[in-house]
């Protein structure tokens, strides 16, 4: 007998990082004839394709080999907004958003363009491997509607929330927190926990959120059993002056958001490239993770990160493409530039391929609060990967043809794979995306 109750097993070399390779040796699992046990979209069981097969005889196989599975990547900063301003090169950050970044998003008042952009913007994380992405949404309750339904229909894990702010905006970009709490509380009811989407409260930054949006934000991670958490923090110089001028009772910036609990586990600060020794303590004691932008950071001019002082403080981290600031929606590309940017930074961080792996997938998944369910490929996740295989006659093949070790092969794919070696990509078992001019 066989068929879907015996399950599929997926016949590849496989990676994945089921321990955090900043505290433990050892941490990638990888098999060069891996195999993974898919039944009811869940993992049945990864390792070794032989011993595999001899404990599950009557699953379906389906050979893959010729290509790699990793686990689904999982972005933890985006804008859906902003998928039509990337490549707005030679600003800074508070220019760039006056420049760019604010007249788009008004447009999101549109409903038909907001429907547009967000079929595009979902599209563009799953022909890049992104299973899960935790996405600022727009300032318009409407627009974040047609993001939270295009997701759904795409079959991604898509964790947002309007974009909340009542001041130093663009005025059409305002909303009253009364305004706020009755959309953001009306978008919770309609979206939080159905099928793979969950609802984060979402205020921009504290430079453009008063004191009372700020007790929204509070009021709603109360009433609403679940909710993430999401905005920026300490991304540029400049802007952690001015939110210290419109708070100033604040020691510094993180204090801000401390003082209306929204920090702690399923929150997550995007950036904090000027973080004090005190915030980053207190980030770690609370369990909030940060988004590092490595692209976005460049590309903006903001600074470079310092991975290792968070790492040691024992603060969450994971990656974020930071569409629009950053350059495009690959987090194989974000991790390599986070690998880059370690390496001329003062005091960085040595990354290897099993970092990369681990910032790009299980470490979004912590992020998150979702580490039981998803970033690897241990048995009982749902079953969200992606299939990287790289077209036959470019450079990518040409270096897997003669690696000898699986971190070679994994250091090869982020070094080179982009958006053409995305084969396949699966969520609790099912296929989101598949390349049409590559097989399977």
């Amino acid at each position: 007998m066989s068929g879907p109750d015996q399950g599929e097993l997926l016949r590849a070399p496989l990676f994945h990082t089921p321990r955090n390779p900043f505290l433990q040796d050892h941490a990638l699992e990888s098999y060069w004839d891996g195999g993974l046990l898919i039944r009811d979209g869940r993992i049945a069981a990864s390792g070794d394709f032989e011993t595999i097969r001899a404990a599950n005889p009557s699953a379906t196989i389906t050979d893959l080999r010729g290509g790699f599975l990793l686990p689904g990547l999982i972005d933890t900063h985006i804008h859906f907004p902003q998928l039509r301003i990337i490549g707005g090169l030679g600003r800074t950050l508070l220019d760039w958003l006056e420049e760019c970044a604010l007249p788009e998003e008004a447009r999101m008042a549109d409903e038909s363009h907001a429907r547009r952009i967000a079929q595009g913007f979902v599209h563009a994380l799953a022909s890049h491997g992104t299973t899960t992405a935790l996405v600022f949404g727009a300032h318009f309750a409407a627009a974040t509607a047609e993001l939270f339904e295009a997701g759904a229909k795409a079959g991604l894990r898509i964790v947002s929330g309007m974009v909340l702010s009542d001041r130093k905006l663009r005025p059409e970009l305002h909303q009253t927190p009364e305004a706020a709490y009755r959309d953001s509380s009306d978008l919770v009811r309609c979206f939080h926990g159905r099928g793979r989407l969950l609802y984060a409260v979402t205020p921009r930054f504290a430079l453009s959120t008063s004191e009372a949006m700020l007790e929204v934000c509070q009021t709603l991670r109360r009433e609403h059993e679940g909710l993430r958490f999401q905005t920026h923090l300490n991304e540029n110089s400049q802007e952690i002056a001015e939110a210290a001028k419109l708070f100033p009772w604040a020691p510094d910036y993180l204090a801000v958001y401390e003082r209306f609990g929204v920090g702690g586990r399923g929150a997550v600060m995007a950036h904090n490239v000027h973080p004090t020794a005190s915030e980053i303590e207190r980030l770690a004691a609370a369990g909030t993770a940060v988004a590092h932008c490595p692209c976005s950071n460049a590309a903006l001019g903001s600074g470079l990160f310092d991975l290792k002082r968070h790492i040691e403080a024992g603060v969450r981290v994971a990656l974020g493409t930071d569409i629009g600031g950053g350059i495009g929606f690959g987090l194989l590309k974000e991790a390599l530039q986070a690998y880059l940017l370690q390496r001329i930074a003062p005091n960085g961080a040595l990354l290897d391929a099993a970092h990369m792996l681990y910032l790009a997938t299980r470490a979004g998944a912590e992020a998150l609060g979702l580490e039981t369910d998803i970033g690897d490929f241990q048995p009982g996740k749902a079953a969200d990967l992606v299939y990287i295989k790289p077209p036959a006659d470019g450079p990518l093949s040409a270096v897997l043809e003669r690696t000898e070790t699986p971190d070679q092969a994994l250091a090869a794919i982020f070094t080179l794979a982009g958006a053409e070696s995305v084969s396949q990509v699966r969520v609790e078992g099912s296929i989101v995306y598949k390349c049409a001019s590559t097989n399977p």
